[in-house]
C-alpha cells in the first residue's frame, strides 16, 4: 500500500518527520518498506514566465522565446511548441537538468539561434498524455518557483507491506486511523453530503436482484447524467500518479481515487450500454466465456460470479468489469456499482484464471460493508463537484445479509497479565475508542463492540494485542511467563512438530534431507508415466522445465541423483518432506496440498570400510526403513502387497497400516533410471505423511509389565509355492488365537536351483505371564499351529 504524506495529513494533523512515522507504523506491525519521492525527477524545474515571444528567423515551426526564470536575467529558449504564448507561466528545464526520459539539458544552437534552457510539455514530465504542446501554468505562481512546489506535487510517499488480516489498512482512511491512534490525534472524514437531482429517482430507474446472498451480501448503485468524459483536474490526476495509479479519464479516476482512500473499490458503467433496468448478481454457467476490460476472452465455470443486466453478464464480480460496458469518450450517464462480495469467491476467481487487480486484492482480504454507503456517495459527490454530471436522488440498494457488529468483552487484569504491563481502564479506553470500537463499562470490566473494518478481532486476546501495539511493542519489557504443561503428549501439537519430528527420525538413520522446488517439467511427469488427471499449470513458470505443480516427489529427487552422480557421489541415502499437489475443486485454491516422505536409497549400503562388506543397498534396506517409521510413528507394522503394475516402480510394493493405503515403495524401472545416469538400481519410497499423522494421533503408548518367566522359542520350516509370501503365513498365525504365544518372525529364506518351491523358516516364542512353560504344552501348540497351516494353506513340511 503506497501512502502519500499529504493525502494523510487531509485526515489526520500529523506534523512530525517522515522518519519517526515510518518508525512508528514499523512498529505497530505495519512495515515500511520504502520511503519513495516520487517526483524527485522534477525537483530542478522551475516556473518561467514568457516575456517575449519572436519568430524564429531561420525556422518557420519554431518560436524565440525570452523567458523569466527568477535570476533576474531572462533566458532565450527556442520553442517548438504552437501553443506557447507571451505572458504564460511554463515548466522550464534549465541548463545541466536530466529529463524523465534520460535527455540532459545543454546550452545550444538550434537553426543558428542560441536556447539556454527547454519548456516542456507534460509527456516531456511524465505529467500527463497530451503532448500537442507545452504545459501552461497558474498565471499567480513566482517565476523561478520549484515547479513541485508550484503543482503541489506529492514529497514523499511511503511504501507499506500491509498484511492479509488488516484490510483496514489498504486505503488511507484506514492508516490515518491508526496514526492518529499512534500519535493521539484527532481523525477527520470528508463531508458525503451531496447535492441530488430530485426529478430523478435512482431505485425507480435500477433494480437490483441478488441470486446468491452467500457471494454478494451487499449491491448499491447510483446513476450520474450528463457527463463529459475528459481528463480529472491536476491535483488528482498527480495525487494519483504519486502512489502508483495512471489516470485514465473523469470517471475512471474518481473510482480509484475513493478506493485508494475509503478501501472500497467501484465501478463505473457506461448505463447506455446496459440492457433493461435490472442489474443481477449471480453465479457463471460451466464453460461460459467473458471477454473484460483487457480485451481477454475468459472461460469460467459455475463458482465464478457475475454482475448481468437484463440480458448479458456486464463484469467479473469483484475482479474486473467488462468490455461490453466500459466507459468510453462518447459515455454521458453512468451507473456507479458499489457492493461487498465474498472474499473466497474473489480470491478463487482470481487465482484461477491469473487475474488480479486493485479490487480483487481488497476485496480477497474483505472490505467493510458498513462503509459501502459513504464511498458510494463520496464518489458521487465528487463527480457532482467537479462538474461531471448530475447525481440522480436516492440509491438503488439490495442487502440480503446486513453485517452484525461483534461484541468481545475486555478485562484490563487479563492484558496486564499477558502483556507484563500496567496500564490503567482509562488508557485502554482511549486506546480502543481511538481504533473505533464503541466501549462501555461492564462488570469491572468492558464490553467492546468492534467496528466493521477490523475483521481480525473476534477475542479478548485480539484487544489485548491492539493494546499491547499502540502501547509499543518495543517497548513493552521483557518477562518470562510461567508455563505448565503436561508431560503426557497425547498427540502432535501441530502439523510443524509432526514433520520436525519426521525429519529428525530421518536424520537419526543416517538419511541426508534434500529440498527440491515444488515445480517441475510436465516432460519429466510424462516421462515417469503419471497420469495427466490432477495436474496443476503454473501460469508463469521460471522456465519450460517448471511448468507444473509436481503431483509426485520422484522427479526431484532423480535431478539431485544425477547431480551427484556426476560430481562422483555414488553412495546416496536420501530423504525430503514436501508437499504434492493435485487439482480439487472442492479446496479453496482449488488445488489438494499433501505432504509426503520420499526416500531414495542408492549405491552400497555401507561406506565400504571393515569389516562391513561392499553390497548395495536393496529392496529389504527400503523396507526397513518403513518398519521402522510405522514402528516409531504408529506403532504397527503394517504389511506389504505386491503390485504387478506401476507407472515407474518394478517390483513396486504398496505399504498398507490398519487397512489405510500409506505409499508404495520399490525399484525404479531400470530405463527410466538409466535417463538419470543410475548404473545402479534405485530404490524409492513414496509415503502420505498426512494419513502417517493422523494414523499415529490414533495411537496410544500402554505400559506392559515386565516379563517374570522365561520365553521357549521354536522354529518351523514351512515348504510354500514361490508366489505364497510369508505375510500370509503370518495372518495365519496370528488369526490362531494362541494365548501363549508371544512373537513371530522370519530367520531364514531357502531358494532352490529350480525355484519352483521355496523353504521359509519361521521363529516361534511362546511365553505364559504366570508360569514357566513345559515341553509338552509348546509342543502341543506348536502342532496345532502346523496343522492349521495345512488345513489354510498350500504348504508342506520338509
Amino acid at each position: 500500500m503506497l501512502l502519500s504524506l499529504s493525502w494523510l495529513r487531509e485526515f489526520t494533523p500529523y506534523k512530525g518527520s517522515i522518519d519517526e512515522l515510518s518508525h512508528r507504523l514499523t512498529m505497530v506491525g505495519l512495515e515500511v518498506e520504502e520511503i519513495v519521492r516520487p517526483f524527485t525527477h522534477l525537483a530542478p524545474m522551475v516556473v518561467g514566465r514568457v516575456v517575449e515571444k519572436r519568430q524564429h528567423p531561420g525556422a518557420d515551426k519554431l518560436s524565440l522565446c525570452s523567458v523569466d526564470t527568477g535570476s533576474g536575467e531572462s533566458l532565450s529558449i527556442v520553442c517548438g511548441a504552437p501553443n506557447v504564448q507571451a505572458g504564460q507561466n511554463v515548466a522550464v528545464a534549465l541548463e545541466g537538468t536530466e529529463l524523465p526520459g534520460g535527455q540532459v539539458i545543454k546550452k545550444s544552437k538550434i537553426r543558428g539561434e542560441t536556447s539556454q534552457g527547454m519548456i516542456c510539455s507534460e509527456t516531456e514530465l511524465e505529467l500527463g498524455q497530451d503532448p500537442s504542446g507545452i504545459m501552461v501554468l497558474d498565471d499567480s505562481l513566482v517565476p523561478g518557483t520549484g515547479l513541485c512546489q508550484a503543482l503541489d506535487l506529492e514529497e514523499f510517499v511511503l511504501d507499506i507491506g500491509v498484511t492479509p488480516n488488516r484490510p483496514d489498512c489498504l486505503s488511507v482512511l484506514g492508516l490515518a486511523r491508526e496514526v492518529a491512534a499512534l500519535f493521539d490525534l484527532p481523525l477527520y472524514k470528508p463531508d458525503p453530503a451531496l447535492q441530488e437531482d430530485k426529478s430523478r429517482h435512482c431505485p425507480d430507474e435500477v433494480h437490483i436482484d441478488i441470486e446468491d446472498p452467500s457471494g454478494c451480501p451487499l449491491y448499491q448503485a447510483r446513476i450520474i447524467s450528463g457527463c463529459s468524459i475528459k481528463p480529472s483536474p491536476d491535483w488528482m490526476r498527480y495525487r494519483l500518479m504519486a502512489v502508483g495509479v495512471r489516470p485514465i479519464n473523469n470517471i475512471v479516476d474518481i473510482t480509484n481515487y475513493v478506493m485508494l482512500e475509503q478501501g472500497q473499490p467501484l465501478h463505473a458503467f457506461d448505463r447506455h450500454l446496459l440492457e433493461g433496468h435490472k442489474i443481477r448478481v449471480d453465479r457463471s454457467r460451466p464453460g461460459f466465456k467473458f471477454t473484460t476490460l483487457d480485451q481477454q476472452e475468459r472461460e469460467l465455470n459455475d463458482r465464478d460470479l457475475l454482475i448481468w443486466d437484463s440480458e448479458k453478464p456486464v463484469a467479473l464480480a469483484g475482479v474486473m468489469g467488462g468490455a461490453n460496458t466500459e466507459i468510453n469518450d462518447q459515455s454521458t450517464e453512468v451507473l456507479l456499482e458499489c457492493a461487498v462480495f465474498n472474499p473466497l469467491d474473489i480470491r478463487q476467481t482470481a487465482r484461477r484464471l491469473g487475474l488480479h487487480s486493485e479490487s480483487s486484492f481488497r476485496f480477497e482480504r474483505g472490505v467493510d460493508q458498513a462503509n459501502a454507503p459513504f464511498a458510494l456517495d463520496r464518489a458521487a459527490k465528487l463527480m457532482s463537484e467537479l462538474g461531471l454530471g448530475r447525481v440522480y436522488q436516492g440509491v438503488s440498494r439490495a442487502e440480503p445479509r446486513p453485517c452484525k457488529p461483534v461484541q468481545v468483552y475486555f478485562r484490563r487484569e487479563r492484558a496486564n497479565s499477558l502483556l507484563a504491563l500496567d496500564v490503567d481502564q482509562n488508557y485502554c479506553r482511549r486506546v480502543l475508542t481511538s481504533l473505533g470500537c464503541e466501549v462501555q463499562e461492564e462488570g469491572g470490566g468492558m464490553q467492546v463492540t468492534v467496528p466493521s473494518y477490523r475483521p481480525d478481532i473476534t477475542r479478548e486476546v485480539d484487544l489485548i494485542e491492539e493494546i499491547g501495539r499502540i502501547y509499543g511493542l518495543d517497548k513493552t519489557p521483557e518477562h518470562l511467563p510461567k508455563v505448565q504443561k503436561s508431560l503426557h503428549q497425547e498427540a502432535w501439537d501441530s502439523e510443524y512438530r509432526f514433520l520436525g519430528d519426521i525429519k529428525q527420525w530421518a536424520r537419526g538413520l543416517g538419511l541426508q534431507e534434500v529440498i527440491n522446488y515444488s515445480f517441475v517439467g510436465m516432460s519429466d511427469l510424462d516421462f515417469l508415466g503419471v497420469p495427466l488427471e490432477g495436474r496443476v499449470k503454473v501460469f508463469n513458470p521460471l522456465s519450460e522445465e517448471q511448468d507444473v505443480m509436481r503431483t509426485h516427489l520422484l522427479p526431484g529427487l532423480l535431478q539431485t541423483l544425477k547431480h551427484n552422480l556426476g560430481q562422483g557421489n555414488t553412495r546416496l541415502k536420501l530423504f525430503e518432506v514436501a508437499r504434492s499437489f493435485e487439482q480439487d475443486e472442492s479446496s479453496e485454491t482449488g488445488v489438494r496440498e499433501n505432504n509426503r516422505l520420499a526416500l531414495l536409497l542408492y549405491g552400497r549400503r555401507h561406506r565400504g570400510h571393515w569389516p562391513h562388506p561392499e553390497d548395495d543397498a536393496d529392496f529389504y534396506d527400503l523396507k526397513g526403513l518403513v518398519e521402522n517409521l510405522l514402528g516409531v510413528f504408529v506403532g504397527h507394522e503394517g504389511r506389504f502387497v505386491l503390485h504387478k503394475e506401476h507407472p515407474y516402480l518394478d517390483p513396486a510394493v504398496e505399504c498398507i497400516c490398519r487397512e489405510e493405503s500409506l505409499g508404495m515403495l520399490g525399484r525404479v524401472r531400470q530405463e527410466k533410471a538409466r535417463a538419470y545416469k543410475a548404473r545402479k538400481d534405485i530404490w524409492y519410497c513414496d509415503l502420505d505423511l498426512d494419513l502417517l499423522q493422523s494414523l499415529g494421533s490414533l495411537s496410544r503408548p500402554q505400559f506392559q509389565p515386565l516379563p517374570r518367566f522365561p520365553v521357549v522359542k521354536r522354529d518351523m520350516t514351512v515348504v510354500t509355492p514361490m508366489e505364497l509370501g510369508y505375510d500370509q503365513l503370518r495372518q495365519v498365525v496370528e488369526n490362531a488365537g494362541l494365548d501363549i504365544l508371544e512373537d513371530l518372525s522370519l530367520v531364514d529364506v531357502y531358494l532352490p536351483p529350480e525355484q519352483q518351491e521355496k523353504k521359509l523358516t519361521l521363529r516361534l516364542t511362546y511365553r505364559h505371564p504366570e508360569r514357566t512353560l513345559k515341553d509338552s504344552e509348546v509342543d502341543k501348540e506348536q502342532q496345532k499351529l502346523a496343522d492349521l497351516l495345512l488345513k489354510k494353506l498350500p504348504v508342506g513340511f520338509p
